[in-house]
């Protein structure tokens, strides 16, 4: 369990004020030229010391990507993207960030941009979230105010500016060349990579795209130091404080602040309250967001809570969106109303997710219904294949991805629900299939 005083974000419940006063009174904003003055190069090497990987679902290494921009401009002007564009079903923790701890994303903007050369951070949030975009255009102008962007950055001798640009609510947006078409105006739609953003991004200029919790943390990360970051979670490769989003059937939804690697058993019991009727009456618990695959309660008994663990039992990490399905769950209809989700949200770019994702609702439907063919769950399980990895991005995968689980651990009950309603259903009307 992690300790308070490894904690980063001490106001993530909005106990106290977003303000800049009440932010610097909390350790933000502390010195920040005497860390940019130690330079790039340091920067990037504590970040990589730290082990830390990006917080938006993919889990790259942070300090290895933000290496990646060039060290000297060609004439172009490098660009930081904080993907504030949080759409994916169980997960709000960039959500509260934006809400109760605003300064942290700006004074880790500052950092990461000076770290890889940009004076310019575009800040894409979610279109739905009016609040929490006039909470950072508050925190914006109180930073400006108090010269900590703009001209000298807090000092820094690094001019740095900060624009918040509201996205449209469209989920594909947040695909990192989707998110940097729709600044540049255009549709929101994935390109192909290469060429990656760090060589061609927005406006065809050097650019790197982070989530807003792997931003945050920086600060912190870089005053205490990356040894001290690396020292927290399970190994190496799992370092760290994870923001987790707990939802569903337990007694208290939350967001909470743990390490890296908790049991998921422990993170549910100790801060969600536990399962609604108890740990027993668990069914299922997506662990990373919507997109990642389900897993059953035998595994969720002892699987750890972090990239490679979950990696191991063939789901994944995520956002860390937990979301707890008991006993009352119909969990084929539950995967269903997801792929109905993954249908709406495809850009129609590539014809795999286009038109696959809307068999894979219509058969869903059926299957819900139980009105299919048990030689339908193969197929269907064929059809997720033909989608994942066929297209640009990886909304093709998400939306294979809750249907494999589904499949890989529920395969009887889904076939007891086809054999109940061919048992049941009027010989008539089966004559007539």
């Amino acid at each position: 369990m992690l300790a308070d005083q490894d904690r980063i974000f001490t106001n993530i419940y909005g106990w106290d004020t977003y303000s800049l006063a009440a932010a610097k009174a909390r350790g933000d904003w502390d010195n920040t030229k005497d860390i940019i003055a130690k330079g790039r190069d340091w920067i990037i090497d504590e970040m990589k010391k730290s082990g830390l990987r990006g917080r938006g679902g993919a889990g790259f290494p942070t300090g290895t990507k933000w290496s990646f921009m060039p060290k000297v401009s060609d004439g172009r002007p490098h660009y930081l993207v904080i993907n504030a564009d949080e759409s994916e079903p169980g997960t709000c923790k960039d959500r509260d960030i934006l809400r109760h701890e605003p300064h942290k994303l700006l004074e880790g903007a500052l950092i990461a941009g000076f770290a890889m050369g940009a004076h310019r951070a575009y800040i894409y949030m979610r279109g739905e979230f009016y609040n929490e975009g006039s909470t950072i255009n508050r925190a914006i102008r109180e930073a400006y105010d108090a010269g900590l962007l703009g001209k000298n950055a807090a000092g820094s001798g690094w001019d740095f500016d900060v624009v918040l640009h509201r996205g449209g609510g469209a989920y594909i947006c947040g695909e990192e060349t989707a998110l940097i078409e729709s600044i540049e105006g255009k549709k929101g739609q994935p390109r192909n990579k290469p060429p990656f953003p760090a060589g061609a991004g927005l406006y065809s200029c050097p650019t790197t795209v982070n989530n807003v919790e792997t931003i945050a943390v920086a600060p912190t990360i870089l005053r205490r130091g990356g040894g001290w970051f690396a020292g927290i979670g399970r190994d190496e490769k799992n370092t760290g404080t994870k923001l987790f989003c707990i939802s569903g059937h337990v007694n208290n939804p939350c967001n909470v602040e743990e390490a890296m690697g908790i049991p998921l058993k422990e993170l549910i019991e100790k801060h969600a309250g536990g399962i609604r009727g108890g740990w027993d009456n668990l069914l299922a618990i997506i662990p990373g967001g919507s997109s990642t695959p389900l897993l059953p309660k035998h595994i969720c008994d002892t699987v750890l809570m972090d990239f490679d663990s979950l990696r191991a039992v063939q789901s994944g990490l995520g956002t860390a969106g937990v979301i707890v399905m008991d006993k009352s769950t119909d969990i084929v209809s539950a995967i269903a109303r997801l792929t109905h989700f993954y249908m709406h949200e495809s850009c129609g770019q590539c014809t795999p997710c286009r038109e696959g994702t809307g068999w894979l609702y219509r058969i869903m439907q059926r299957m819900a219904r139980g009105n299919a063919t048990i030689e339908e769950i193969d197929m269907l399980l064929d059809l997720t294949k033909e989608i994942e990895g066929h297209t640009i991005c990886a909304h093709g995968d998400a939306s294979a991805w809750p249907i494999q689980g589904l499949i890989r651990h529920f395969r009887p009950e889904m076939e007891k629900r086809l054999l109940d309603y061919r048992k049941d259903a009027p010989h008539d009307i089966m004559a007539a299939e």
